[in-house]
């Protein structure tokens, strides 16, 4: 799946920040050509983490077939209570296989070409919260509110 609408808003940092600031978590991105710097550090790369997994089908991946989400192959599907357990078991799989994070809270709903993801992350090790809004639609791909 391309990434069509897709944008992340990094927080921002000047190279003397970078270096002095204590980053635990350090790695990159080219998701997003307009940035010039393809560093992303501690929650913006857990972000950037999560989202590839939502970005990606489940068994689209070669040599790991776990890696990805079913809620693409639940699009066209009734939206049933059933349906609805289905992705928040998955949502819950891809947050528990990854142990900078946690899931506090997880909210479906149904909109007119796809759904909304509502999912409320906590930072392991820190007392931040963040309600991620992901944007799922049949036509557009993922978005991020």
């Amino acid at each position: 799946m391309a990434y069509k609408s897709f944008s992340i808003s990094p927080t921002q940092y000047s190279e003397r920040q970078t270096f002095k600031k204590s980053q635990f978590y350090k790695g990159f991105s080219t998701v997003n050509p307009a940035v010039s710097d393809s560093r992303l550090y501690d929650f913006d790369l857990i972000k950037q983490d999560l989202l590839n997994q939502f970005n990606t089908r489940r068994n689209e991946r070669v040599m790991n077939p776990a890696f990805g989400c079913i809620i693409w192959e639940l699009l066209f599907e009734p939206f049933t209570d059933a349906v609805k357990l289905q992705i928040s078991n998955d949502v819950t799989r891809i947050a528990t296989n990854d142990s900078r994070l946690s899931i506090l809270e997880i909210n479906i709903l149904q909109q007119d070409f796809g759904m909304i993801l509502e999912v409320t992350l906590l930072y392991v090790g820190t007392d931040q919260t963040e309600m991620m809004k992901l944007n799922f639609d049949r036509e557009l791909g993922l978005s991020v509110g």
